[in-house]
């Protein structure tokens, strides 16, 4: 068929995000299984997605963590998600064969026989209860050694994180956050039980397919490029995941669900402004990580980052979004308390008042808006400043 206009692809994409509003006061497990796993890196990301989707308050998320409706794991690629609890399975074995630090120890000297030993003591000192890091190490006693000088430049100082991470891929213990926040730093681990595999029957072959079946479902249509990006497959591994899923053909090279293309076929994208502040890693722009499908070449050239434009991957910033175009980036300053934000677009009363709705949202309930963990109010400040400046030259300043 036809490639239709890139501005009803976008909005259509806004659409399949609930960027559009349908989801809201939808439960936050409800809004990451219809449109996918929140990246999380210890910033305010997973709430920004799910504020920007349903309205969620940070209270209603962490409550929902607490309970665990919602949990972040290493999932895709290794990488932690906060994924809801019917996926919680799929999520661990999807990301079961990642691990930088266990292959890095085992270069170091270390043997399976020893990490599976620690493991044992870990286990045996988490049945007492959730312990911290210290509290482990403690505990274990000599379990756990100091992999020296060379252990540090590579970056693994020690075994324990390495038995604690194969722990957690394996869902025998679970990461929980000291301040019962999903953007805080510090965290408590305890024994999961049940362990969430214990009744997956998922073989290998099924995890890449269910994976794929999720991947086109929250953000078709997509290529194969993009999948494999998502799930760091080979092109061959992630040609069999797609094959079962009968996808149809869009465009030159992107694909879709065949019940979607209809769907696609006749949506309308809507007349009036949709605009929403999402975190720089949000699903719409991290899913597929294809920034020049959602930005203008245009405002590529305004955002305001070190990298040359031609060779931006990711968001520089946080991002304003109108019906799936990105229109704008902003960040927070926790020191003033509000948003610095520059718009690609004329300002508009609406525009205002979704900043303002979310810049109260930050101050009120989150107290910050970190990219990721290393994002500090101090080393955002360049940030600050390069986009008041840029703002006030739009504006005429």
């Amino acid at each position: 068929m036809e490639l239709q206009p890139e501005e009803k692809l976008r909005a259509w994409w806004s659409h399949e995000q609930a960027l559009d509003g349908r989801l809201g006061g939808a439960a936050a497990a409800d809004v990451l299984a219809e449109t996918g796993w929140a990246r999380s890196v210890g910033g305010a990301g997973p709430y920004l997605t799910l504020f920007a989707r349903a309205g969620a308050s940070r209270e209603a998320v962490d409550a929902a963590a607490a309970g665990l409706g919602i949990h972040e794991l290493p999932a895709a690629r290794g990488c932690t998600y906060v994924v809801p609890a019917a996926d919680f399975a799929l999520a661990l074995k999807a990301g079961a064969g990642f691990s930088s630090d266990l292959n890095t120890a085992f270069k170091l000297g270390v043997t399976e026989k020893e990490i599976a030993k620690l493991c044992e003591a870990v286990v045996d000192a988490l049945g007492k209860g959730p312990l911290d890091p210290d509290e482990i190490r403690r505990s274990v006693g000599p379990a756990a050694r100091n992999l020296g000088e060379e252990g540090k430049k590579k970056g693994v100082t020690t075994t324990l994180p390495v038995a604690l991470g194969k722990l957690q891929r394996e869902g025998e213990i679970r990461r929980v956050p000291m301040n019962g926040r999903l953007d805080g730093q510090r965290y408590r681990y305890a024994l999961w039980r049940p362990n969430p595999l214990a009744k997956s029957r998922f073989s290998p072959e099924e995890v890449v397919v269910e994976l794929a079946r999720r991947f086109f479902k929250w953000t078709g249509p997509a290529t194969i490029a993009e999948f494999q990006w998502f799930s760091a497959l080979s092109l061959k591994a992630a040609r069999a995941a797609i094959e079962p899923l009968k996808l149809t053909p869009f465009g030159d090279d992107r694909l879709m669900f065949p019940a979607d293309l209809e769907k696609l076929e006749s949506f309308k994208p809507p007349r009036q402004a949709q605009y929403r502040l999402v975190s720089s890693i949000d699903g719409i722009s991290l899913l597929r990580r294809d920034l020049k499908s959602i930005v203008e070449p245009a405002d590529m050239e305004s955002m305001v980052t070190r990298e040359r434009s031609g060779a931006l991957m990711d968001l520089p910033s946080h991002a304003i979004l109108d019906r799936g175009r990105v229109v704008g980036i902003w960040e927070y300053d926790p020191a003033r308390e509000s948003i610095a934000w520059l718009p690609f677009i004329a300002r508009n009363e609406d525009l205002e008042k979704a900043v303002a709705k979310t810049e109260e949202y930050v101050r009120s309930q989150l107290g910050d808006a970190r990219s990721f963990s290393l994002d500090s109010p101090k080393s955002r400040i360049p940030r600050l400043e390069a986009l008041r400046k840029a703002a006030g030259w739009r504006a005429g300043i």
